[in-house]
């Protein structure tokens, strides 16, 4: 886990753990094309978090933030779908945590794109 204090950094990291296990219960039930998907989705969040805070411009920064707030609404999607197919039971907290994230990211990616006017 990280210790940074970095909150989108700690949430991100954390969630993708989640996405793991989901993804472990999906692979049990042998849907491995929508739990491949839900990975890469799921994970990236928090890969280009990682990217954007070793970032060499606020440019750079606000590009892989970007990219992590998209992953963060494609996962979405994938949950969503997940859920909705009955696939696996996917808790409430995934949503709660999702939506937390995509917050959080839209909150920085705004931030920081006014910063850069």
């Amino acid at each position: 886990m990280t210790r940074s204090g970095n909150v989108i950094q700690e949430k991100s990291f954390k969630f993708a753990l989640d996405i793991i296990g989901l993804c472990k219960e999906l692979k049990a039930r042998k849907e491995f094309e929508i739990s491949r998907q839900l990975l890469r989705a799921g994970t990236s969040i928090g890969a280009n978090v990682e990217e954007g805070i070793a970032a060499y411009s606020k440019k750079d920064f606000m590009h892989k933030m970007s990219i992590a707030s998209k992953e963060g609404r494609e996962t979405n999607y994938w949950l969503r779908l997940v859920k909705a197919s009955n696939l696996v039971e996917v808790p409430d907290q995934y949503f709660s945590d999702i939506n937390e994230i995509n917050s959080i990211l839209t909150s920085i990616v705004k931030t920081t794109s006014e910063s850069l006017k």
